[in-house]
């Protein structure tokens, strides 16, 4: 693994632990943050203790301007995989007796809440990059889950 994204894991796991010390001590609901390219947003949960939902986008850089990267598209077919874009437990509810973030045979638009990944007792939403279709769920709910690895397979809209 490349120095600079260990590096990079490293500093968001501080940046995270900061931002849960700030938002206890001043008693705050949400804390959102940006710097150097990482961007974290920390919100608790609405009943009580429990896991925060934590949105974290970095260590990989991003395309320049214009030349925005496509999602790998399967040979024979138009169909887009969402892969996950980190280590944890795969969640498709936000709580057990909740209904799934997608379905099969579910319209999905860019931006949408897929499923959860359980990482360090932090639940990261997971964003549809994709408008489209779900055409196949590849995990199990409660299932561990490694960094690339196939959650759902997307026919997009023309």
């Amino acid at each position: 693994m490349d120095k600079r994204v260990k590096s990079s894991e490293r500093e968001a796991f501080r940046l995270i632990e900061e931002m849960l010390q700030l938002m206890e001590s001043r008693g705050l609901v949400e804390l959102e943050m940006e710097h150097q390219g990482l961007r974290i947003r920390l919100k608790k949960a609405p009943s009580g203790p429990g896991p925060q939902i934590v949105e974290y986008s970095a260590g990989v850089p991003q395309p320049a301007a214009g030349t925005a990267a496509a999602p790998k598209v399967p040979e024979g077919g138009h169909r887009i995989v969402i892969k996950s874009p980190m280590v944890g437990t795969f969640y498709r509810a936000p709580a057990p007796d909740a209904p799934p973030f997608a379905e099969i045979g579910q319209d999905i638009e860019v931006g949408q809440v897929v499923c959860l990944l359980e990482a360090m007792k932090l639940m990261n939403e997971i964003k549809s990059e994709v408008a489209g279709r779900i055409a196949e769920v590849l995990v199990e709910n409660g299932a561990p889950v490694e960094y690339g690895q196939p959650l759902f397979v997307v026919e997009p809209r023309s």
